[in-house]
């Protein structure tokens, strides 16, 4: 089999796995069933050649996985639930997000982010004005400072979450799982154990490229814009800034063995620290379960048997 690329993402009580042409999701129920969910996917480059492009590829696959990421959300928080909870919330066996609430959702977490990690601090700095003065690069530097410091708060503070050490536990599992994948071991517990939970391709170290990048773009508006058009375009911008940093992630990834480009991808790396925990045997079971099921349904890709 040719060399391929996979990804994933922690949900809860389990691991999804992306392939190139397939996705899979693996959740332990209470009983201690692991329950999967899989299916082939069509490459939206496949479809669409412009997406190949630098810069839109990364824009692209942050607006991807954004929607994949939060089906997966909902399809584990199903199946993770005792019936006894199903019945105290009213969800039935396979329950899904509407077109509408799935819209919902993405569009809050996104204002979310964009408020809490953008115009925040631009707020917090235009405050700061009779401090540092107007000059447009401290400006943007002290706006850069204060983004990178709420991030790193945020991330900290939901490490401290009982439940979200669990989640990070699942995610420390998908990249151990990955590791020994890349390394062409046989994927079984005993394998996956001995990697490293902290992989240079992880969205911790994507997200925080992009607080780091979006210093240097955001230097490039004018000062003498007024505050609405500032944060207007930190919102028009940040396309752009995701297909940067994914491009910047996807070369340190292919050269992590180069001294500078260790010395590069530190802090990342240390990041993840935080947002990873040593799994356990069981952890490592799911999501070797989920890796082994989307491997499996993308080798067996067939033009006629996609699912969009």
């Amino acid at each position: 089999m040719d060399k391929i690329h996979v990804g994933g993402q922690a949900v809860i009580e389990g691991v999804m796995m992306r392939a190139p042409r397939s996705v899979a999701i693996a959740v332990r129920r209470p009983d201690g069933e692991i329950v999967v969910k899989k299916e082939l996917v069509v490459p939206l480059s496949e479809r669409f050649p412009i997406v190949k492009l630098p810069i839109i590829r990364g824009a692209v696959a942050l607006v991807t996985s954004l929607i994949i990421g939060i089906k997966a959300l909902n399809f584990s928080a199903n199946e993770a639930m005792t019936e006894e909870e199903k019945e105290k919330e009213g969800v039935k066996d396979g329950g899904e997000l509407s077109s509408w609430a799935m819209a919902g959702t993405m569009t809050v977490a996104f204002g979310f982010g964009i408020c809490l990690f953008f115009l925040f601090p631009l707020y917090l700095t235009k405050l700061m004005t009779p401090v540092i003065g107007d000059n447009n690069i401290i400006f943007n530097l002290v706006d850069g400072v204060i983004r990178v410091i709420v991030f790193l708060l945020y991330i900290w503070g939901i490490s401290c979450m009982k439940d979200i050490q669990r989640v990070f536990q699942y995610h420390g599992a998908e990249h151990k799982s990955i590791f020994a994948f890349e390394a062409g071991e046989e994927l079984i517990v005993e394998n996956v154990r001995r990697f490293s939970r902290l992989h240079p391709r992880c969205g911790t170290s994507f997200l925080l490229i992009v607080m780091l990048v979006s210093i240097a773009v955001f230097s490039l508006i004018p000062k003498l814009w007024p505050f609405y058009l500032k944060a207007a375009s930190r919102i028009i911008l940040l396309p752009m800034i995701a297909g940067i940093s994914y491009e910047f992630l996807k070369w340190s990834a292919s050269n992590e063995n180069h001294p500078l480009v260790k010395m590069i991808i530190a802090p990342g790396l240390s990041l993840q620290r935080l947002t990873t925990r040593e799994p356990d045997d069981s952890q490592l079971e799911v999501a070797i379960r989920s890796l082994n099921e989307a491997l499996e349904v993308n080798a067996g890709y067939k033009d006629d048997r996609l699912v969009v």
